[in-house]
């Protein structure tokens, strides 16, 4: 892949860059609560600031439906980037339209154009390539015949859209240095691990994680089981989970993966279980084999936090996606804080998997140096470990 560096070894001053950013931040109305996605974006941005570059962002924000939806509005990010980025970010109005095209004429020299959710139009995430191409054709001509494309944004790049993929196969295509970051840590996990290999996964369904369990289970040492998707194979082992969370549908695909794995999989002892999904509910931590019936777990308890921990504590490489409980609410996130814990405080190369992960370090006041590296992209992330091809870096490497 042609990078960052070897655009600007070439030059930006006065260049037109268009930058695929993932700025997909979670909002509580227009507040911003966790902004390390937009912190990631700085330092690439920031070269191309000072490089000179006249840099035009294309982000995405939520699921709106094809067409403008304040709610889903980059207002809130372009405020942020204003006050972290030593420059002048304006936003446009839409995404290509007349507002788009006239504050991107209007850049001097190191400032930043932020276009509307790119979203907002429906071909940026179609189906039919003549629309998704139509679309790319006019990002393309924002930033003119001398224009140029720097893909930073790693949390999209396993999909086929137009701002990630179709663009890049009609502008001069640069990785950024997030995405070059990234694809690095990635290859080191499923190439170079140092051992032990603890691989850590949480969350709420095996469903959603049963393509990388696959895929890493011959290769890893230990793989740590908590979140919703522990009780899935609790039941597989014939054991009751009561009202928790349970895919009746993957039970005999937990049996296989138990019987093969061995002693390799790590299930939880003991839970932390409620009368309801609430943060005031009663709670109590018992053993997986004395779960009440109508009670549901929505934490891994004391002894298996201490066990896992252990597990942990010798681990040469470590990959941690998912958290262990509903760690946003109180009385159950201690799974999680003494897991994230074990994890700064070994010698390990750590690696957080993105999304929940991710705000889990942060909603717990954990260091985010306390870990080698933290992904911007969870879904990206499973999906490389799974073996599969990420559009968005295939085309890079492809121009």
């Amino acid at each position: 892949m042609k990078t960052l560096d070897d655009l600007l070894a070439e030059g930006v001053a006065g260049r037109h860059v268009l930058v695929r950013a993932d700025l997909n931040v979670p909002l509580d109305g227009e507040t911003i609560t966790d902004d390390g996605r937009i912190r990631a974006s700085l330092p690439t941005l920031t070269k191309l600031v000072d490089g000179g570059a006249r840099v035009v962002v294309t982000a995405h924000l939520g699921r709106p439906k094809g067409e403008p939806d304040p709610k889903y509005s980059l207002k809130p990010v372009a405020t942020r980037l204003n006050e972290l980025l030593d420059a002048t970010v304006t936003l446009a109005g839409d995404v290509v339209g007349d507002s788009a095209r006239t504050t991107v004429a209007g850049l001097a020299d190191g400032e930043v154009a932020l276009l509307e959710n790119i979203r907002f139009d429906a071909r940026e995430t179609s189906k039919d390539e003549a629309e998704r191409g139509a679309f790319a054709r006019e990002l393309a001509a924002l930033v003119g015949d001398g224009g140029v494309f720097v893909s930073d944004g790693f949390g999209v790049v396993h999909r086929k859209q137009a701002s990630v993929y179709d663009v890049a196969k009609l502008l001069p295509a640069y990785a950024g240095g997030l995405v070059l970051a990234e694809v690095e840590v990635l290859r080191r996990l499923t190439d170079t691990p140092d051992r032990p290999y603890v691989v850590v996964l949480g969350g709420a369904k095996v469903s959603d994680k049963l393509a990388v369990i696959e895929s890493l289970l011959p290769k890893v040492d230990r793989l740590i089981v908590g979140g919703g998707m522990c009780f899935t194979f609790l039941a597989a082992e014939g054991l009751g989970v009561g009202a928790s969370l349970l895919e009746g549908d993957m039970i005999e695909t937990c049996k296989k993966l138990l019987a093969e794995a061995g002693e390799k999989i790590l299930l939880p002892a003991d839970v932390v279980i409620a009368e309801k999904f609430a943060e005031d509910a009663a709670t109590e931590s018992v053993l997986v084999a004395d779960m009440r019936e109508d009670w549901m777990g929505l934490d891994i308890g004391p002894i298996t936090a201490e066990r896992y921990a252990a597990a942990l504590a010798d681990a040469g490489t470590v990959f941690w996606n998912g958290p262990m409980g509903v760690f946003e609410m109180a009385p159950f996130a201690e799974g999680t804080r003494t897991v994230a814990q074990a994890i700064v405080d070994g010698d390990a190369y750590s690696v957080v998997g993105g999304g929940d992960s991710a705000a889990a370090v942060r909603a717990l006041g954990l260091p985010d140096d306390g870990f080698s590296h933290i992904s911007t992209g969870g879904g990206a992330s499973l999906e490389f470990l799974e073996g599969k091809e990420l559009p968005g870096v295939a085309v890079l490497e492809h121009s």
